[in-house]
């Protein structure tokens, strides 16, 4: 017997529980996660505490990351933290000719072994990455800018909790045809047609994961798992900037699939050199079939249009915007936007950058507020909220790239600057770069603001920590600017604040219409930029701004089609 038939029951024994809520879970909505998000939580039963797990990370300094993967023509690395920590790990370089080869070898053996025991084999990795989280959120950390508390959940429970959403709809959706069925048909007085079908679901071929910078795991773990578990073979390609948080997974799915008796190759990792952009020439290869990006929209454009011969899963850039109308909790309101736009410097792709409020003012709790007073609050709201140095620096983290600092540095030029961005420093980390959002008031109804294209500016996304307040001449107004940006451009999130049903029904219909996911007065620990797994959807995939969603059934149904072999019975 192989070893994988040795395996397997044991591992579809010990993860069968966890599957069966995980699907549970995404039929009812509910809230639901078998991974703990406090640190505290991990340090025993085989999982790294935090001193261990910081020991991990630091073991793993200037370090040689031997995966043990054939093709390896060179060792390449570079990364640095934007703390300001050469990580100074290197990576193998694959020969491409050598790898692709090598990762289809194992594939009869992963498609035959089935739906169940593929999940299984997924959620004993996770467990192996769960095991490690302290060390995984120090990676994460370290090459997103991501501040530790954040790393750590964003980086370790919440991007696992994803990866198990991914495989629960992956499951469920290829054992929606059952593998066998008796099919007889009545021929009056002849005799009946009977026929023997069975059904297979069969991998499309080579998965490409191209990484990204900000969330290299909760990001990319969806579509690593998804294309795994449906039986494919994973490429994963990183952002250059941050390699080891996706290496570290590799390694640990290697290492879970072998033990199981599978091909290590059926996970591998494509590191490049600086400079060398590799991602293009993959993307195009024959052998790669699926691709899932996040990233820019300008190459998830380029992917979609070039890449024909795979099916391509694009997270892109898009014009997140909250309509502020009115409202019965002023101060919860203003505190809920505050720490939206301050949480990780605003790198998030689902943090709001206009604020469309009517020119004439809101109504509140507290009576009529002006245009002039609700930028005003809202400027001290976040003023307040990062006035601790200390406090500041565990919400903000560090700006991840020169980019998006230059992005920031500009954004003032463009209106008239409610809250100017600051500077903070780090005692921990001298040389990180830590800056505060801006606001920017513009006016809708002004294309121009002293030679700056206002329009241009609150039309296209500016990622990083810059807001525009939009002044615009009623709600109504603000509907049509959030449906034409959504529309032109796409959104991540949306969100509203209105006491008016008339409002809120017109803010919904067009949510409706041009496929943005709305969330309708936040005031208390629920932000517009966080998602749940299991229950929220992740983008819509009807936008512009992504071509899926994170986690629906049409992300992970086209990543392996059913074949029927049928014969007389």
């Amino acid at each position: 017997m192989a070893a994988a038939e040795r395996t397997a029951p044991q591992l579809i024994a010990q993860h069968r529980p966890t599957l069966d809520q995980a699907l549970e879970a995404i039929r009812t909505r509910a809230y639901w996660s078998p991974h703990p998000e406090h640190p505290k939580a991990y340090g025993e039963n085989g999982s790294l505490g935090m001193a261990e797990g910081k020991a991990a990370f630091d073991a793993l300094l200037g370090s040689r990351l031997d995966l043990g993967q054939p093709g390896t023509d060179d060792w390449v690395g570079g990364e640095v933290s934007p703390y300001g920590i050469e990580l100074g790990v290197t990576y193998p370089h694959a020969d491409i000719d050598v790898l692709l080869p090598a990762m289809r070898a194992g594939g009869r053996a992963w498609r035959d072994a089935g739906p169940e025991t593929r999940a299984a084999v997924c959620l004993e990795i996770l467990k192996r990455i769960s095991d490690r989280t302290h060390e995984f959120a120090h990676a994460v950390m370290h090459t997103s800018g991501q501040a530790f508390m954040m790393a750590f959940q964003a980086g370790g429970p919440h991007a696992q909790d994803r990866a198990l959403e991914a495989v629960a709809y992956a499951y469920a959706e290829q054992v929606r045809t059952p593998g066998h069925a008796e099919w007889t048909k009545p021929q009056g007085k002849r005799d009946p047609l009977a026929l023997d079908k069975r059904f297979t679901p069969v991998p499309r071929g080579i998965a490409l994961l191209i990484g990204c910078n900000t969330f290299p795991t909760w990001n990319g773990y969806p579509g690593l798992f998804a294309s795994l578990a449906t039986g494919n073979a994973v490429l994963v390609k990183p952002h250059p900037r941050a390699v080891l948080p996706l290496a570290l997974t590799v390694q640990a799915a290697r290492e879970v699939l072998a033990e199981a008796g599978f091909d290590p190759n059926l996970v591998a990792l494509a590191a490049e050199r600086p400079g060398e952009g590799i991602a293009k020439t993959l993307a195009v290869r024959p052998e790669i079939r699926i691709i899932d990006y996040t990233g820019s929209t300008a190459f998830g454009d380029w992917l979609e249009a070039n890449a024909r011969q795979a099916q391509v899963y694009t997270e892109k850039a898009g014009v997140n915007s909250v309509i502020v109308e009115s409202t019965d909790n002023y101060k919860g309101m203003l505190a809920n936007l505050a720490f939206s736009l301050s949480l990780y410097s605003g790198q998030m792709c689902t943090t709001p950058q206009n604020l469309l409020i009517p020119r004439d003012g809101i109504r509140t709790e507290e009576g009529p507020k002006s245009y002039d007073e609700v930028v005003a609050d809202l400027a001290k709201a976040v003023g307040g909220l990062l006035g601790d140095d200390a406090r500041a620096g565990a919400l903000l983290g560090a700006i991840v790239n020169p980019d998006v600092k230059a992005r920031l540095e500009a954004a003032s030029g463009l209106g008239e600057v409610a809250l100017a961005s600051r500077e903070i420093s780090n005692p921990e980390f001298p040389d990180a770069v830590v800056r505060t959002p801006v606001i920017v008031k513009l006016d809708g109804a002004r294309k121009y603001w002293e030679g700056a294209d206002a329009e241009a500016a609150y039309t296209s996304e500016c990622f990083g920590p810059v807001s525009f307040a939009v002044a615009v001449d009623s709600a109504a107004d603000a509907v049509d600017l959030l449906r034409r940006t959504i529309s032109d451009k796409g959104a991540m999130t949306v969100g509203a604040y209105t006491t008016s049903q008339e409002v809120e029904q017109a803010v919904q219909e067009a949510c409706l219409e041009e496929c943005a996911q709305l969330s309708l007065n936040l005031t208390g620990g629920v932000y517009v930029n966080q998602t749940a797994a299991f229950s929220d959807f992740h983008g819509s995939g009807g936008n512009p701004a992504a071509n899926s969603a994170l986690c629906d059934g049409a992300f992970v149904a086209n990543r392996f089609r059913v074949v029927e072999v049928r014969r007389e019975a």
